[in-house]
C-alpha cells in the first residue's frame, strides 16, 4: 500500500491524543506502535476497525481505540474504519445482519410494523436481538478476516511491484 497516500489522509497523532473520548487512555496513547504505518499495523488496524464497525453498540470508536491499543496496531486507521457504519448505512447493515443471523439459525424473518413506536420496538426486540447479534458477529468476524488478509496481500503486491520496477530501472541504466 502506498504509505504516502495513507499518511496524507490520516489525522495528526496529537489531534487524536487530545480527542475528548480518547483521553481516558492517557499515556497508553504515547506508544509509538499505535502511530507506525507498516504492513502489520495497517492489516491489524483494518481487522480491528472492521470488526468493531459492525458491532451493534454505541461508542464503537472507543472500543476500536481500546482494541488498537491492546493489539498495538495503527490507531487512526482502526478508529476511522468504524465509520463504515454511519447514520446512513447503519439500518441496511443491521437489517442484513439480522437476516443473516435468522438464516443461520433457521428462523423465519420477523415482520416489521408499518408504524414504529417505542413500545413496538421494545416488544419486537425480544425475538430479533439474538439473530441480530449472531449476524453482526458473523459479519464482524468475516470482514475482519477479509480486511486483515486483503491488506496484507495488497501491501505485499505493492512492495513486490516496487521491487520489480526498481530492478527493471537498474537494468536499463
Amino acid at each position: 500500500m502506498p504509505k504516502k497516500l495513507i499518511k496524507r489522509y490520516m489525522p495528526d497523532h496529537r489531534q487524536i491524543r487530545e480527542h475528548k473520548h480518547l483521553r481516558m487512555f492517557g499515556t497508553l496513547l504515547h506508544d509509538p506502535n499505535l502511530w507506525h504505518l507498516n504492513r502489520r499495523s495497517a492489516a491489524g488496524a483494518f481487522a480491528v476497525g472492521l470488526f468493531c464497525a459492525f458491532l451493534p453498540i454505541p461508542m464503537q470508536m472507543v472500543v476500536a481505540a481500546a482494541a488498537a491499543i491492546l493489539f498495538r496496531v495503527n490507531l487512526p486507521i482502526s478508529v476511522a474504519l468504524v465509520w463504515i457504519t454511519n447514520p446512513l448505512t447503519m439500518a441496511p447493515i443491521y437489517y442484513f445482519s439480522y437476516r443473516l443471523g435468522a438464516w443461520v439459525m433457521g428462523q423465519s424473518l420477523q415482520e416489521f410494523p408499518g408504524e414504529f413506536s417505542f413500545e413496538q420496538i421494545l416488544n419486537g426486540l425480544g425475538s430479533v436481538w439474538f439473530p441480530l447479534l449472531l449476524g453482526c458477529f458473523i459479519l464482524s468476524s468475516l470482514s475482519a478476516i477479509v480486511g486483515y488478509f486483503g491488506i496484507r496481500g495488497l501491501w505485499r503486491l505493492y512492495v513486490v511491484r516496487q521491487w520489480r520496477r526498481k530492478r527493471q530501472r537498474s537494468r536499463e541504466k
